[in-house]
């Protein structure tokens, strides 16, 4: 289910498929101290990230706003990573994204592109998608409710506890 779609014109942003070559703008991105308040230690994530390149559950993009690069999104088959999130409709998925150039934080980009992302998900047949960034994260419960994610309760993960937070189709 890689995206290999061509942005249209008018669209503000455009996800391409993350490539070994974006490696070191990933590593840059998850060293900046606004990504480890909330992805927590950058080799750890960094080999979680490199290592789900070739994960067939797995699709990870970088996103960009013009000709620039500013985010790292991850969409993957929930059920392969169920981390206590309940029953959910049979392809639903999950995301997971950072903004990684500070400038563009705190400027809407984050809600718009994940509505961006996730609406052009549902259209092509995801009944839901979920997320469960961390509770004490305001800045992304905000972004998610802009995107029209709904909150659905707390689940214990591997990471610890979460909020759940839920769009359907």
């Amino acid at each position: 289910m890689r995206d290999t779609r061509q942005a249209m014109p008018d669209d503000p942003y455009q996800f391409r498929s993350m490539t070994s070559a974006d490696l070191p703008l990933v590593r840059r991105w998850l060293a900046a101290p606004h990504v480890v308040q909330w992805w927590g230690d950058p080799a750890e994530q960094y080999d979680l990230v490199s290592g789900d390149l070739n994960e067939p559950a797995m699709d990870q993009f970088i996103v960009s706003a013009g000709s620039s690069d500013f985010a790292y999104l991850q969409c993957y088959d929930l059920t392969a990573w169920n981390s206590g999130f309940g029953e959910h409709p049979r392809g639903t998925r999950g995301i997971d994204q950072f903004i990684g150039e500070p400038d563009m934080i705190e400027r809407g980009h984050g809600s718009a592109f994940i509505r961006a992302f996730v609406d052009e998900r549902l259209r092509n047949g995801a009944p839901r998608i979920v997320t469960d960034p961390d509770p004490a994260n305001t800045r992304a419960v905000r972004a998610y409710e802009k995107a029209g994610f709904e909150k659905a309760g707390m689940v214990d993960t591997p990471d610890g506890p979460a909020l759940l937070m839920v769009r359907n189709a």
